[in-house]
């Protein structure tokens, strides 16, 4: 079984992160702690592969108690949650050797889908041979460098080009429009560049009915 130590100081969410980690198959909860303090102490005493992580904690921010984690030698994998869509903390997690990255509010669908490229990478890790093992170990743990099915990566460029040069925001049938795709191809991108971190959504009200959504790239991206 794979251990997780679950860092989420809101109560409810970090009882369905429990809850979410014990429905995948082959996963148990090592633990629940509510700080970054209780998390190294918890660490020191009973180690764990995994550790399901949020950003934000009321005493140190998370990148501190990872930092923490690899100075004190503790070995173990993290994925960082948190609700900043900043390609900046994206950055200093990478850095800091963060396996994966959870944008909230996330779906146990998307958990799933990231606790099995991490069981992938473990059933993967042992001696690399040659570059080929090690690609195929990143790539289990991070995903294939390939796009969702049906995506291309010249339209994927095509849409971001288009929201940097409109800083206010689309919706997503204007991007459709400007591009020469249909709707719902389009929402497929934009929808992707969000979960990346790279985009945000945001509702525009005005008319009757529900809100229209926009999607923009912050200038600084």
């Amino acid at each position: 079984m794979i251990s997780v130590l679950v860092v989420e100081d809101e109560e409810i969410t970090a009882e369905a992160n429990r809850v979410y980690v014990e429905r995948v198959p082959g996963f148990e909860v090592a633990g629940v702690v509510r700080s970054g303090g209780e998390a190294l102490r918890f660490l020191r005493g009973r180690p764990v592969d995994l550790v399901l992580l949020d950003l934000y904690l009321p005493d140190m921010h998370g990148l501190e108690v990872v930092r923490a984690v690899r100075a004190g030698g503790l070995m173990c994998d993290v994925i960082a949650v948190t609700s900043a869509r900043d390609l900046a903390m994206v950055r200093s997690s990478v850095a800091l050797g963060i396996s994966q990255y959870l944008l909230k509010p996330f779906t146990y669908a998307t958990l799933l889908e990231k606790l099995t490229r991490y069981a992938r990478f473990k059933e993967e890790a042992g001696l690399a041979i040659g570059q080929g093992d090690v690609d195929r170990v990143l790539s289990a743990l991070r995903g294939s460098s390939d796009l969702p099915k049906g995506l291309a990566k010249d339209t994927l460029d095509a849409v971001a080009a288009r929201l940097r040069r409109h800083p206010e925001g689309l919706a997503a049938q204007a991007v459709a429009d400007a591009v020469g795709v249909s709707r719902v191809t389009a929402r497929r991108y934009l929808e992707h560049l969000v979960e990346l971190g790279v985009a945000a959504r945001e509702p525009r009200y005005g008319g009757v009915g529900r809100p229209e959504l926009l999607y923009r790239i912050p200038m600084e991206s």
